[in-house]
């Protein structure tokens, strides 16, 4: 269903058609250096015809196919991948958006259905004083900027601020992306995502050991941005931020951009190719 409805897209049909026309160029320039060099051995008639628009039509649909959405780079040597599925299904290490307070109280501070609410739920079985206990052990080098009077956690870290949370073989890195008030409504704008992203990529230098990292889309929920920052450039955001730190520093082999079903079928996948694939240095 999601190759049906990429084929939809008016960009996979101008892909196409270049691809197949610079095709069929070429083989008509092949075809009339051989006429002219070989007159003996002319390439005409209608099987000649046939046979370069099949190819063209057959070549330039294999050229543009939907595949999935990944690009290889080679300076510096990473990959990004951007995939539909569940965050916590992932194996290496996770990205969790927070608050600058990193509150986790569920459910009238952080809902159930966030990904944090899911985090205490399936990564902690539903344990918060264990999941308070490890951010404050990540938190406990980091002074706190200032104190907020309202219920849940009262300390206010720097946007960008990441807890480090070793679970087993793989880390957790919650980042501070989202200003929490004293209502306990977290907002957040394009500009502290960005300031939290590179953050993010210093602390996964240090402390990732290259391994694969997994990151959601960041906008949406409880920050109030996805009218502001769509999955789409969301993930923009985040692949070219990634790719803008990773020339400075190694950070890891693979970047994963986890994306919801719902989300993900709403992607023009085509042009997020498109747009990973242009971050290779020219």
């Amino acid at each position: 269903m999601e190759i049906i409805e990429d084929l939809k897209t008016l960009r996979f049909w101008r892909h196409f058609f270049v691809k197949a026309l610079a095709i069929a160029g070429g083989a008509s320039g092949l075809i009339q250096f051989n006429n002219t060099v070989f007159p003996n051995n002319l390439w005409t008639g209608n099987y000649v015809f046939a046979s370069v628009v099949a190819m063209s039509l057959v070549m330039g649909l294999f050229l543009c196919w939907p595949r999935p959405i990944t690009a290889e780079y080679s300076a510096p040597k990473t990959r990004i991948s951007v995939i539909k599925g569940d965050l916590l299904d992932e194996k290496g290490h996770l990205v969790i958006g927070a608050s600058d307070t990193f509150d986790t109280e569920p459910p009238n501070i952080i809902a159930r259905t966030s990904l944090q609410g899911q985090v205490l739920d399936k990564l902690y079985g539903g344990n918060l004083g264990l999941l308070d206990q490890h951010l404050d052990a990540a938190l406990s080098g980091i002074p706190a900027v200032s104190t907020i009077v309202k219920p849940g956690k009262k300390n206010k870290y720097n946007i960008g601020t990441v807890a480090v949370v070793v679970q087993g073989p793989r880390k957790l890195f919650f980042s501070a992306y989202s200003e929490m008030n004293d209502l306990n409504e977290a907002r957040a704008t394009a500009d502290t995502v960005w300031k939290s992203l590179q953050a993010l990529w210093t602390s996964a230098s240090i402390h990732g050991n290259g391994s694969t990292i997994s990151i959601p889309v960041i906008g949406g929920g409880q920050a109030r941005l996805s009218s502001i920052l769509p999955a789409q450039d969301s993930i923009r955001f985040i692949a070219l931020s990634f790719m803008m730190a990773s020339r400075r520093e190694r950070i890891c082999d693979e970047l994963r951009i986890i994306v919801r079903e719902d989300d993900y079928k709403k992607l023009d996948r085509l042009e997020i190719q498109s747009f990973i694939s242009s971050l290779r240095p020219s």
